[in-house]
Formats: C-alpha cells, sequence, structure tokens
C-alpha cells in the first residue's frame, strides 16, 4: 500500500513526503543561511500579474547567481501559469529539478472569473473579442445545470493559443498567424467545479482538477453548454496538491531576501 503523503514541520523547513521521499521547502521566515539551493530546494512563489512563469525563473535564477558568486544554477518551474493569471508557482533549485515532473503531475486549484456573453481568439482576456451571445436567458440554476457536465472526466480540446506542439510547431504561433489547426481532444479530469459567484456577465468559479486541464477551455465550453459564450477573466492558483498559496513568497519579498547578504 502506498505511503500517504504528508507534512511535517523540521526546523522551520517544511518537508513534504513524496514516494517516501523528503521535499526541502524554503519558507518565508526562515533564515536563507540554513537553506543550500544547490543542493536543491523548493521556493512557493505567488506569480504576478503580467509576469510569464520564465520571467519569475530567470529573476530568481540572477538573484541566486547574484548571492553564490556563481554563473550557473539549475532553476525550474512546476508547472506554467499564463502571464494574465496570478498565484501559485513551484520553483525548484539544483538537484530538486529532478522532482520538477512529479510535482507537475499533481490536482490544482485554481479561483477565477468568466466573463459571460462573448468569446475571443484565446479563451481569456488577452486578446480582443471575437464574438458576442446572448446572456438574457442565463440564470444560476441553468448555469449550475450546464456546468455539472464538466465534472469528472472530460474530453477539453487545447486552445489554438497554447504551447501545444503539433507536428512541431507551437499553436499559438500558428494562432499568430491566423491558422487554425487540427488538434486532439485531451482527457482531464475535473475534481470540483463550483460558481460561487453569479453576477452576470462576471461569474466566480472555483476548479480542482488534474494536470493538464485549460482553465481557458473549461471557460469557453460552459459558455457553449449554456446556450451563450464566455472567456476567462482572471485566474489565481491557489493549490498544487497539498501545497497552498498561503505559504508562498510574494516574488519582491523572495527577491530582497535572496540578494542580501545578512
Amino acid at each position: 500500500m502506498p505511503k500517504p503523503k504528508v507534512s511535517l514541520p523540521f526546523h522551520n523547513s517544511t518537508f513534504t513526503i513524496h514516494n517516501s521521499r523528503l521535499l526541502p521547502i524554503y519558507q518565508p521566515q526562515q533564515p536563507i543561511e540554513s537553506v543550500d539551493f544547490r543542493a536543491g530546494a523548493v521556493l512557493l512563489i505567488d506569480k504576478p500579474k503580467d509576469w510569464t512563469s520564465f520571467d519569475v525563473v530567470n529573476k530568481v535564477r540572477g538573484a541566486l547567481r547574484a548571492r553564490l558568486g556563481v554563473k550557473k544554477i539549475k532553476v525550474g518551474h512546476a508547472g506554467t501559469l499564463d502571464p494574465m493569471a496570478t498565484g501559485l508557482l513551484i520553483v525548484c533549485t539544483g538537484k530538486m529539478t529532478k522532482r520538477i515532473d512529479e510535482l507537475q503531475g499533481l490536482p490544482k486549484a485554481y479561483t477565477g472569473t468568466m466573463t459571460m456573453g462573448a468569446t475571443t481568439p484565446s479563451m481569456d482576456a488577452e486578446t480582443e473579442k471575437d464574438g458576442d451571445y446572448p446572456t438574457a436567458h442565463l440564470t444560476p440554476q441553468l448555469l449550475d445545470t450546464a456546468k455539472a457536465q464538466f465534472v469528472g472526466q472530460i474530453s477539453q480540446l487545447p486552445p489554438m493559443y497554447s504551447a501545444v506542439k503539433v507536428k512541431g510547431q507551437r499553436l499559438y504561433k500558428a494562432a499568430r498567424a491566423g491558422k487554425v489547426v487540427e488538434r486532439e481532444a485531451r482527457q482531464v479530469t475535473i475534481y470540483d467545479f463550483d460558481l460561487v459567484r453569479v453576477d452576470l456577465p462576471e461569474v466566480d468559479f472555483f476548479v480542482r482538477c488534474s494536470k493538464g486541464t485549460y482553465i481557458r477551455a473549461l471557460a469557453h465550453d460552459l459558455g457553449q453548454a449554456a446556450g451563450s459564450g464566455a472567456y476567462l477573466s482572471a485566474l489565481r492558483r491557489t493549490a498544487i496538491g497539498e501545497h497552498e498559496l498561503t505559504n508562498a513568497w510574494h516574488l519582491p519579498d523572495l527577491i530582497t531576501q535572496l540578494d542580501s547578504r545578512g
């Protein structure tokens, strides 16, 4: 029988057991001198809006190179967030980059807002509206009934504005060239999908889902199922597995800490 995942306090740090191996997480208020970034550390970071995940990685890498006086150090993230999204981004350093695939496979939790009555090519607020749809018929009850079909294992078509490769080309590059590429639907699992506020045209939601789920596509598909349109207008990742946003660094605070020489 597999061992359960547990969290233990240890020397002002948190270690989470995954497959019976300890995962060192550098938390706020932990003395930075106690962390061996070259050997490997895991950072929970609240990604700011309009930053790419790679922007965050590059910022952390640069601060670590300066702090450690080295030209190279391995730094990577465990699951992309789109630039418009905020929230939990797990960044690994040193040997902990070997755990990235494991962390990417954990379930994710999000809160967000979708705007009903319109669609966009990117399925979110990053591109201009390309269609308007009726909303007068929408009610909380109708939306709740429509979203029920998206709970459990579902098929989801990756958005054209995504990094998925088809025949060696990133879909977003084809989309920017005005092309639509045939792509295969993927199986994902929606564990929870709750509509927590309906104030049309806005609908706030909570989602807990498997790896590989596109929340943009979920919003788009719900709009269609409700006989309207919808696009994602705000998104915040609140958890990855049992790692929660409440334990994350604000990026400016982390960089200030890494820049300090104590």
